[in-house]
């Protein structure tokens, strides 16, 4: 009997006017013990809401399954089951996509983790906070202790991320559900995640739900994979024999939109971004009488430009400093040092003119979209701002440009950020950004939410956006396949200092710090294809034109 039998799941949702549409197609699957699947698809395929119905997360009784359809977990069902809160963390853990989302704000990360471990296995608080230093150090994060007392908001994207894995793996779970976790991360900390989910399944014969849209990472840890599309699985099989030889057409696209290359561009250009000598730092400690006796320096003593209708790639770990950096120089922190706009230092550009000139699209699309506001409130809001003389319908017709550029239809301006997948909500935050038409965008990590065709397609746009409006990327990610395809100059980010900083071709063919190599070397681009890898992307070529 299998761990986990999956069959004939149907799922859909119900709308106000009683209107039922479905969303997931009579899907079907198992999973062994020690066994890890991989699933990949598209934003809105049904990866992640097939994930929740294993464990009855859906908003019932809106959301709905056919009678047909069954999930079974050592042969009990778990569709409509009463007793489904007793599955939850013990037997299946599951690490949420979004983890800012998904943590208690009012809660130190020390009271989170312990929590499951209280109620699961009874441990005392001294044995509980333990465990919970363990897991933190297990899962990378530096200074356990004094991270115990720390709250979402104080901790990185990928800090949050690994918080959120040592909450699920606390109780050693049967079954561990990752939707998407290692989109937050840096490579060499995804690939630390990565060797210690494989070392959990061998250790604990845990099984593993994988889901992600990076098709490397599914390559690396799966020993099945699934491939959605539109609710339905359209191709499976042994994770070497699907990536090999690939049945379905759809298939190979995905592994094709993977590969993206950067288009030269040599010529020489202005700066517009003077950075000179920028350090922010942060209080860390003060004495009985409240002065600030120890600092965190986040930024410290950067000195980098930018050039007009080029891109700057910033590259590191997460807490290198890479979004503090980027804050900085939109005036969102304060900072010691210049920061020169067009040789005007940003101090003293008023608020207004300085947000039209630079925009920027934020790491978490989820909280970063107002969710009170549609689409076209929210893309339009920038538009009313700053260009006040345009009439109502001058500005819908600028909303559904600049959403159709980001691969959105216009049936998506009624709808809220809640309705959408986390990859669309991603194009959304793009397309708000891009709306007032800014000389600088600041771009921090816009494509981890994305699965790999519509990142492909983003980076694409972004590319031809740069080309005819002759707008200056920063370019903030840990992905180095995404720094590789878009970005002309590549700075290094190590503990808030720049390690490195050369031509893009000369970063990724010979860098000169090892920090680099390791995170070349992570993100498996020292490797060149071999003959049969050549012959497949050719033939994938020809099939595309």
């Amino acid at each position: 009997m299998s761990l986990l039998d999956v069959k004939n799941l149907t799922l859909g949702f119900r709308s106000p006017y009683g209107y039922r549409y479905k969303v997931v197609k009579n899907i079907g699957f198992e999973l062994e013990k020690g066994e890890v699947l991989g699933i990949v698809g598209e934003s809105g395929s049904g990866k992640s809401l097939t994930a929740l119905s294993i464990l009855g997360l859906l908003p019932y009784p809106k959301a709905f399954h056919s009678a047909s359809s069954s999930v079974k977990f050592n042969g009990t069902e778990l569709i409509d089951n009463p007793d489904i809160q007793s599955f939850r963390g013990k037997n299946i853990g599951f690490v949420f996509q979004e983890p800012m989302s998904s943590l208690n704000p009012l809660h130190t990360i020390g009271k989170q983790i312990s929590e499951a471990l209280l109620v699961h296995q009874k441990m005392t608080p001294r044995q509980a906070r333990a465990e919970t230093i363990r897991l933190l150090t297990l899962t990378g994060i530096a200074n356990p202790k004094r991270r115990l007392k720390a709250y979402p908001y104080e901790l990185s994207g990928g800090q949050r991320q690994r918080v959120m894995i040592a909450m699920a793996i606390a109780n050693k779970p049967d079954i561990l559900i990752a939707d998407e976790p290692t989109t937050a991360l840096d490579v060499t900390v995804a690939a630390q995640i990565l060797e210690l989910l494989l070392k959990l399944k061998r250790e604990m014969g845990m099984a593993i739900i994988f889901i992600s849209h990076d098709l490397n990472v599914i390559r690396k840890i799966a020993d099945r994979v699934l491939v959605m599309k539109s609710g339905k699985i359209i191709e499976q099989g042994d994770c070497k024999t699907v990536f090999s030889r690939p049945a379905e057409k759809y298939t190979r696209s995905l592994i094709y939109s993977s590969n993206i290359l950067k288009n030269i561009n040599n010529s020489k250009s202005e700066f517009v971004v003077d950075a000179q000598h920028l350090t922010v730092k942060f209080p860390l400690q003060r004495n009985f009488w409240g002065k600030v006796v120890d600092y965190l320096y986040a930024v410290n003593n950067v000195s980098v430009k930018l050039k007009k209708g080029k891109t700057l790639g910033l590259v590191g770990e997460s807490g290198s400093g890479k979004t503090t950096f980027g804050m900085a120089l939109t005036g969102l922190n304060k900072f010691e040092g210049r920061v020169l706009l067009g040789g005007t230092d940003i101090r003293t550009v008023p608020a207004k003119e300085l947000r039209k000139k630079i925009q920027i699209v934020f790491q978490d699309p989820y909280n970063s979209l107002n969710p009170r506001m549609n689409v076209a409130e929210i893309v339009g809001e920038g538009i009313r701002v700053h260009f006040p003389v345009l009439s109502k319908d001058e500005r819908l017709v600028r909303i559904r440009r600049v959403l159709h550029e980001v691969g959105l239809k216009d049936e998506a301006m009624s709808r809220y950020p809640h309705e959408f997948s986390g990859g669309q909500r991603q194009r959304i935050a793009i397309a708000r950004a891009l709306a007032v038409e800014p000389d600088i965008l600041i771009l921090d990590e816009p494509t981890s939410a994305l699965d790999v065709t519509i990142a492909a397609q983003i980076l694409k746009l972004l590319q031809k956006i740069q080309q005819e409006r002759d707008i200056s990327y920063l370019f903030i990610s840990h992905d180095m396949r995404a720094i590789r395809a878009v970005a002309d100059d590549v700075a290094v980010m190590k503990d808030g200092k720049i390690v490195e900083l050369n031509a893009a071709e000369k970063i990724f063919s010979a860098p000169r710090q090892p920090y680099t190599r390791q995170l070349i070397y992570a993100a498996n681009l020292g490797k060149r294809y071999n003959a049969k890898q050549r012959q497949f992307y050719k033939s994938v070529r020809k099939e595309k034109q």
